[in-house]
Order: structure tokens, then C-alpha cells, then sequence
């Protein structure tokens, strides 16, 4: 009795290996190190302001390891973000201009940003516990909700200070010193959104590259601070509160971005092209008939999947569980912050018996008998 369905892998090479699963798993030997061809200031500031995309499987942390870097990562731009800010809320004080309040105020939110998160990643690092079984990653979502509602937060004051502002104009003075410091804002808060974003890619935060981006954001609104100055130099004094007001625009823009982000992860939502990833490589280790289902999700800025195989039903057990542990090992390879993955292995069609017999009236998530696929793809 021979199975009848073959993974994609299989039906390419146009045979069907009939002999024990071998000893190692027959896929890409995944990179284990890279080099950089960096030397100089110059490269070192390229790769600074244009961080790579590191190949999934190379330089590979622990979850200890990148919590450390997530932290460290939050702790440097805090700082530096409120450095930022303080000099821009001297110059509020020395200017009166309604734009350099509102992207004052949205950075010194924008710094605040970063206490949930730098939490979350020292939460993140507890144990598993009987209660709460899959440890604590979650938290580095839920801080994304306290992100967002800083992010609403700062919308609201910066628009309520524009429009009284607008029915009140206040004296703009020194603007050499206004233009001065929308150009701080903007340094400040770059070069915070490019380590931000560059320690979050390679650890594997999505929290962290999207504080980064809204960091970036940040930036071009302090841009705004300038043309507010040029605006009264001009003669045009509501240029002010009509700036600030365009500031609120951006930072709504923001929220709806990072509401959609934040939602996403805490529904569990992953790029499809993962999934495919894992599919891709489970199905080219040998043994493996066919990849069934696929379920893969965040926790934190790590993955946990689960993947339902099929193998040849001659098979003992431990040739089964070989077969899977071959499989976890390539996806631990290949699938950049993979922390946990869990192999169901069913035998293929030998007969008419159905290895789900049981259970396939409970467990919706089940595939249709085989026999019964068979029958459609004839039809």
C-alpha cells in the first residue's frame, strides 16, 4: 500500500525516497555568520543611516539576548529623545511659538513612549509559570496599547493649544532661535528613529521599529517649526497656530498607523509570506509528505508556531519523531526569531483508516479525509 499524496518537494524530484528519514534534514545550510565589508567612518555612518536587513537564520539571539538589546535600544533613545525635548521647551520659553509647543510636547510624549516598553521587555523576560503558560511576551504588545493612547493624547493638547491660539495670537519673537529649534527637533528625533528601527529589525521587534518610525515622524513634523518661522518672518503671523494644527494632522496620521499595528499583533495577525516561509521549509526536509496546517504568531518580539505534518505511515514512532525534529531544527535555522515550534505528525492514507476518527467531530481545525480529497481532485 503506498500513499498517495507527495509534498511539492517530492513531486519535483519525480521520485519517492522509499527508505528511512536520513540523518539530516536535506535543506539550505543556513548561514551562520556574515560579514560586512565596512571599514572607515564613512562606510560605518552608511550602514548606521542604512542598517541591512540581516539574513534570518545569521547571528541568531536568544530571547535573553535581545531583550538585553530591546532595553538598552529604549534606554539610549529615552534619553536622547528628552534631551531633545528640553532644549526645544527652552526655547518655547524664549520664542512664545505655538508650533515648537505642539512638537515639544509631542517629543517629550514620544520619550514617555519608551517607559511601557522598556517594562514590557524586562516583564517579557520572566519564566513561564502554571499560570501563565506561555510566559510573558504578551506584555511587549499590551504596552503598545499605552503607545497608542500617548500618541491620541498628545493629538488632543496639540490641537486644543492651536486653535486658542488661533482666536488668541501670542507674539512670536526670536525667530532665528524657532528655526534653530525645529532643526534640533529633527536631528534629535532621526537619530533616534534610525537605532531604534535598526535594533528592532535585528531583534525582531515590531514595537521597536514602530516607535522608531513614529520617532522618524516625529522629525519631519519639527520641520514644520521652521516654515512656522519663515511664515511670521514673511508677515504672516497665524502661520503659527495654522502649523500646529497641521502637526495635529500628521500626529492622527500616526495614530491611525499605530492603532492598526498594535491591533494587528494583539489579534494574532502575522505576514502571510511567513507563513509560506515555514511551509517552504518543512516541506523540502525529507520524510515529509505534505505540510497540512500552519499557525504561527507573535509573542513579543518572538515567534511561536505550530505545524501539522504528514509522513509515511510504515513509519514507528521514532521515525516519526525524527522526521519532526528534523523539521523544527531547519525552522530554527531558517526562521528568524522562531522561539518555540510545535510538530503534529499524521500518518499518510494506508487503507480506508481514518487517523482521525475520533477527535475529527471536536476539532474543527481538522483536514477532510484524505479519501475524500482524493475524490474532489478526480472529479
Amino acid at each position: 500500500r503506498r500513499c498517495f499524496r507527495y509534498s511539492r518537494a517530492e513531486r519535483s524530484r519525480g521520485h519517492l525516497s522509499e527508505s528511512a528519514p536520513s540523518p539530516e534534514p536535506q535543506v539550505n545550510a543556513p548561514r551562520d555568520a556574515h560579514e560586512h565589508d565596512e571599514s572607515g567612518l564613512v562606510d560605518g555612518l552608511r550602514h548606521l543611516f542604512r542598517p541591512h536587513r540581516h539574513d534570518p537564520g545569521a547571528g541568531f539571539d536568544s530571547a535573553l539576548e535581545s531583550s538585553q538589546k530591546g532595553i538598552f535600544a529604549v534606554k539610549v533613545s529615552l534619553a536622547a529623545l528628552m534631551l531633545t525635548a528640553a532644549v526645544q521647551l527652552i526655547l518655547v520659553w524664549l520664542t512664545s511659538s505655538t508650533a515648537l509647543l505642539a512638537d515639544t510636547i509631542h517629543n517629550f510624549s514620544d520619550a514617555l513612549t519608551s517607559v511601557p516598553l522598556w517594562i514590557a521587555f524586562v516583564v517579557g523576560r520572566r519564566a513561564a509559570t502554571r499560570r501563565y503558560t506561555y510566559g510573558y511576551g504578551r506584555a511587549e504588545d499590551l504596552a503598545g496599547l499605552f503607545v497608542v493612547g500617548m500618541i491620541a493624547l498628545s493629538a488632543v493638547l496639540v490641537g486644543w493649544e492651536s486653535i486658542q491660539r488661533l482666536f488668541e495670537p501670542a507674539e512670536v519673537t526670536n525667530l532665528g532661535l524657532l528655526a534653530a529649534a525645529g532643526v534640533v527637533g529633527f536631528v534629535g528625533n532621526e537619530l533616534v528613529a534610525i537605532y531604534r528601527i535598526r535594533v528592532g529589525r535585528e531583534i525582531g521587534s515590531q514595537a521597536l521599529i514602530a516607535d522608531g518610525l513614529h520617532a522618524r515622524t516625529d522629525g519631519l513634523t519639527s520641520i514644520a517649526v521652521v516654515i512656522a518661522a519663515a511664515g511670521v518672518w514673511l508677515g504672516f503671523p497665524l502661520a503659527d497656530p495654522i502649523v500646529g494644527l497641521v502637526i495635529t494632522v500628521v500626529i492622527l496620521w500616526i495614530l491611525r498607523d499605530a492603532a492598526r499595528s498594535v491591533f494587528r499583533r494583539l489579534m494574532d495577525a502575522v505576514d502571510p509570506e511567513l507563513v509560506d516561509d515555514i511551509e517552504r521549509v518543512a516541506a523540502a526536509v525529507e520524510g515529509v509528505k505534505e505540510v497540512e496546517t500552519v499557525r504561527v504568531r507573535w509573542l513579543g518580539h518572538r515567534l511561536r508556531a505550530s505545524v501539522s505534518l504528514v509522513v509515511d505511515c510504515q513509519q514507528s514512532v521514532a521515525d516519526g519523531h525524527h522526521v519532526a525534529e528534523h523539521v523544527r531544527h531547519a525552522l530554527f535555522h531558517e526562521v528568524g526569531q522562531l522561539d518555540t515550534v510545535i510538530i503534529h505528525v499524521d500518518p499518510c492514507d494506508c487503507g480506508e483508516i481514518d487517523a482521525h476518527a475520533h477527535t475529527r467531530d471536536h476539532d474543527g481545525s481538522l483536514p477532510p479525509r484524505r479519501s475524500e480529497q482524493r475524490v474532489e481532485e478526480d472529479d
